[in-house]
């Protein structure tokens, strides 16, 4: 059986990252391969660091939340969710506390996620070498819908790491991304076109195959905002809440606390999608929640933010890559008017079947390549 080592974000504490590993070591063994996780060694951050580094950084995020305006009770749940998410929900994939290192193994797969995100101020990531596979004990080298994220090409070149990182990536036996951003980057710095797959969280069919996912929860009237702590504005909270009892909706935040929450909601990352199953509509401004609403064909709104950490480029590609750009907004206000359009996922269904098929031909080709090598 082929060893196959999966270097991704399986360790950052969010829904988003689990379940795209999650999902991608799923992919793997039903291709009949082995499959565990490789860790990395975060490398200094190219710009200021957010919030100091280890404990100093997670008491900093811990103290932030407090500062939000939000019901106090539901702050301190949310807070207990980040201190017990590693215990909880870490042997789903199978680690430990104990580090995974440079494992020697058949093929090491870079991705999902934001790995290849080095220009940013998370001191968990970092530039690591070790994202763009350096120093890797691999027989064969590839990536899986890989990101940069909100790194873009001109931020490589201004941060004097352009040189390094094409280096790097003209190493890989095959580059796989999931948007057109680091496409473009892939194909500026090797001169080759990498492969466009989608993120596992879609490409793995969680709704159709998954056994962990309950069949029901024990809410209803409910609508879902799904970002990370404090992300929406008090304004646009305002917004959420007059929607909400306009329609006679409990607003149950999952991933992050905000101000117009009436119940943060702590549960294990199977159960958050059937909490998605069972909502009446979400409103979303990451990648992942996006996806989650897409899998369980749910009326959503997608906000694409430019300023801060942004989520254009993710966004706004995996929208029009669906065909559901219509659900992207800028102003949460115009959420209202496309909760009364309701969604027709045929056409976004009709892209994601040929894209699992798409998937499992290239995962099954790269782990041929590893037989015949």
């Amino acid at each position: 059986m082929l060893k196959v080592g999966i270097l991704s974000m399986q360790r950052i504490a969010n829904y988003g990252s689990f379940l795209q590993a999650y999902g991608l070591k799923c992919l793997i063994e039903e291709l009949g391969a082995e499959a565990e996780f490789v860790d990395y060694h975060p490398g200094e951050t190219l710009i200021p660091a957010d919030g100091g580094t280890g404990l100093s950084r997670k008491f900093s995020k811990l103290t932030d939340v407090l500062k939000y305006k939000a019901p106090f009770g539901e702050k301190i749940r949310f807070i207990k969710y980040k201190k017990n998410y590693a215990a909880n929900y870490y042997p789903y994939l199978g680690i430990g506390e104990q580090m995974n290192y440079t494992p020697k193994l058949d093929l090491e797969i870079i991705g999902s996620d934001e790995v290849f995100n080095c220009v940013q101020n998370n001191t968990n990531v970092g530039f690591a070498p070790e994202l763009f596979g350096s120093g890797n004990n691999a027989g064969r080298l590839i990536s899986y819908a890989a990101s940069f994220g909100n790194t873009t090409l001109e931020k490589l070149s201004q941060y004097g790491v352009e040189e390094k990182v094409a280096e790097w990536l003209k190493r890989f036996d095959a580059i796989s991304v999931r948007d057109k951003n680091s496409g473009d980057i892939i194909k500026n710095l090797t001169g080759k076109a990498p492969e466009y797959n989608l993120d596992p969280v879609l490409a793995y069919d969680f709704v159709g195959k998954c056994k962990e996912i309950p069949a029901e929860v024990d809410e209803s009237d409910y609508m879902i905002l799904y970002g990370y702590s404090g992300r929406f504005t008090p304004e646009e909270c305002k917004a959420v809440r007059a929607y909400a009892d306009s329609k006679g909706l409990k607003v149950f935040c999952i991933g992050g606390v905000q101000g117009c929450c009436d119940k943060f909601i702590d549960c294990d990352p199977f159960k958050v999608i059937a909490y998605f199953m069972h909502a009446d509509c979400v409103v979303t401004d990451t990648f992942h929640g996006t996806i989650l609403s897409v899998i369980t064909r749910r009326e959503f709104v997608s906000v694409v933010r430019n300023e801060g950490y942004g989520n254009s480029e993710k966004l706004t590609d995996l929208l029009e890559r669906l065909g559901l750009n219509d659900r992207k907004v800028k102003d949460i206000y115009a959420a209202e008017k496309l909760f009364e359009n309701k969604i027709d996922y045929s056409a976004a269904y009709s892209v994601i079947e040929s894209e699992r098929q798409h998937t499992k031909n290239y995962l099954r080709k790269e782990l041929e390549a590893c037989i015949q090598s």
